[in-house]
């Protein structure tokens, strides 16, 4: 991480994503004594292991004793407004993994990869994408660069830990249940996800009939790409996956290509690990790392080279929310140090 080294808040210390982010933060290199977390009245006193020491999780009202250059909002909507309006005189670069912040237009909504050019010395609030749009994103954006975009397709499968760290404990309760014979009432989701597969959870648009997830990939890429016309057709499923998103995509280019250039174009991008043909890939694969892999590449035979069919798995806890705050974080000090 460049010098000076910043002081970095994390809110959300507790949950899955903010255990992310300081698990990054550690890799990152960043001291202990620059980073404070925060959380909620349950989580306010717990300790947290860093390197070889541990850092004290302080409450959330309290965030505004203390000036810190950076704060990485890993909690709900609320918090991050409430955080915002704290820290509204302080001069702390709020990067907020919420939905709080997505469609609003004075935000901008990044993935590094592909519009860090948005960040600014005098940007102060910044909006995380939706995990599944990230991934979605970053997997086709060598295409986009090159061949142009017109249209996707796209059907998720997402792990229940995108509901947080309750998600994981009803898949692991819910599968011995089954697996026992038993029946237990699920409490985070709507049924067992045990042994499971069901459409996404969020709730649907009653015009669209589009769901809360799928509404979020379809309005989050168009701001992205800046390109409000953008056809996006998402199905947005949960499946019985402890960690790291899957996804189907059909992508339909403006020129036409092959299935070598389309591998060597994701080749060529260094936030992508291409699979090796003949080897199957499944999210376990890409959990814990940075990159999103892509595996699969297939041209639709009567598309005249125009549609690529893409496999597609990411670490939504990291790249989908953690890791990449944390490379907005990066690309800023970046900025600031030119």
């Amino acid at each position: 991480m460049p010098e000076p080294r910043p002081t970095v808040a994390v809110v959300g210390a507790s949950g899955i994503v903010g255990r992310e982010a300081v698990q990054i933060l550690e890799e990152r290199g960043v001291p202990r004594e620059n980073l404070r977390l925060y959380g909620s009245t349950r989580s306010a006193g717990r300790r947290v292991r860093y390197g070889e020491a541990e850092i004290e999780i302080r409450h959330v009202d309290t965030i505004g004793n203390d000036h810190h250059d950076f704060a990485l909002l890993c909690a709900d909507a609320d918090v991050a407004h409430t955080i915002r309006t704290a820290l509204h005189d302080m001069d702390t670069v709020l990067i907020d993994n919420s939905s709080a912040y997505r469609m609003d237009p004075s935000v901008p909504l990044v993935v590094p990869e592909i519009n860090g050019n948005l960040l600014t010395t005098t940007t102060r609030l910044i909006a995380n994408p939706n995990c599944s749009t990230i991934m979605m994103l970053a997997a086709i954006e060598p295409l986009r660069r090159a061949l142009g975009v017109n249209g996707i397709t796209a059907t998720t499968y997402q792990a229940v830990s995108g509901a947080g760290a309750a998600g994981l404990e009803e898949l692991i309760d819910q599968t011995a249940a089954v697996t026992a014979g038993e029946s237990r009432t699920p409490t985070v989701f709507p049924v067992s996800c045990g042994w499971n597969v069901f459409e996404h959870e969020s709730a649907r648009d009653p015009e669209t009939g589009f769901s809360g997830e799928e509404s979020k990939m379809v309005a989050e890429s168009r701001r992205i790409w800046n390109d409000p016309g953008l056809n996006v057709l998402p199905t947005c499923v949960r499946v019985p996956v402890e960690r790291a998103h899957a996804q189907s995509l059909n992508v339909d280019l403006d020129e036409p290509t092959t299935v070598g250039d389309v591998r060597a174009l994701l080749e060529d991008a260094p936030w992508v690990r291409v699979w090796p043909e003949g080897r199957l890939l499944t999210p376990r694969d890409a959990a814990g790392h940075d990159e999103v892999f892509v595996g699969r590449v297939r041209m639709d035979p009567a598309s005249d080279g125009r549609r690529v069919l893409l496999w597609v798995c990411c670490d939504q806890v990291r790249k989908g929310a953690a890791l990449n705050a944390v490379q907005i974080m990066e690309e800023m000090l970046e900025t600031a140090s030119c």
